[in-house]
C-alpha cells in the first residue's frame, strides 16, 4: 500500500513580506514536530521544500514558506518589540558603542523583512540549525501547517510568567 500524499498551499502576506514564490529551503528543518512530538520530515517537490506530517499514515505535504514565515514573523515580532535591548546586546556583543555602529545595528534591523525573504530562498546552514536546537528553539504545527506552539527559551512571555 503506498503512502497517501497531500499538498497545503496557503498565500501569505505579511508586514512587507510578500509571498511571490515556494521556498527553495525549509528553514526552520529539523526544528519542526508534530502535536504528537514526533519530528517532521522535509522533502522536495520540484525545487520546492514541504514539511511532512504524518496524519495516520496519511502524508501531508505543506509548503516549508507557509510554517517559516509564521516563526519569522513570530521572532520578528520578539525583536522589534524588545529593539531598545536588542541593539545594546549587539553594541555589547560587538564590544562598540560608538554612533556609527549603532546606526548600522538599527538599520539592519529595518530591513529584517528582506533580510527574512533571503532567508526562505536559502535556508539557514545546518550548524546554525543545530545551535538553535540546543538553545531549545522547537516549533510544533498542526496538520494543517499553523504553527500551535513555538518554544524560544529565555524569551518573554507576553503574560509576564
Amino acid at each position: 500500500m503506498q503512502d497517501k500524499v497531500y499538498s497545503v498551499r496557503f498565500r501569505v502576506q505579511i508586514a512587507g513580506m510578500e509571498d511571490d514564490g515556494m521556498a527553495r529551503a525549509a528553514v526552520f528543518a529539523g526544528l519542526v514536530f508534530d502535536e504528537n512530538d514526533r519530528a517532521v520530515d522535509v522533502t522536495h517537490v520540484g525545487p520546492d521544500a514541504y514539511y511532512v506530517v504524518d496524519d495516520d499514515g496519511f502524508k501531508r505535504h505543506i509548503a516549508s514558506e507557509d510554517v517559516d514565515r509564521q516563526v519569522l514573523m513570530t521572532l520578528q515580532e520578539s525583536v522589534l518589540a524588545n529593539r531598545e535591548a536588542v541593539v545594546a546586546g549587539m553594541l555589547d556583543y560587538l564590544g562598540k558603542e560608538d554612533l556609527f555602529t549603532k546606526a548600522a545595528v538599527e538599520s539592519s534591523l529595518g530591513q529584517m523583512g528582506e533580510q527574512m525573504e533571503r532567508l526562505l530562498d536559502v535556508g539557514l546552514p545546518e550548524e546554525a540549525r543545530q545551535w538553535l536546537g540546543l538553545m531549545g528553539i522547537r516549533v510544533v504545527i498542526d496538520v494543517h501547517g499553523d504553527v500551535v506552539d513555538f518554544e524560544m527559551p529565555g524569551a518573554i512571555d507576553e503574560e509576564g510568567d
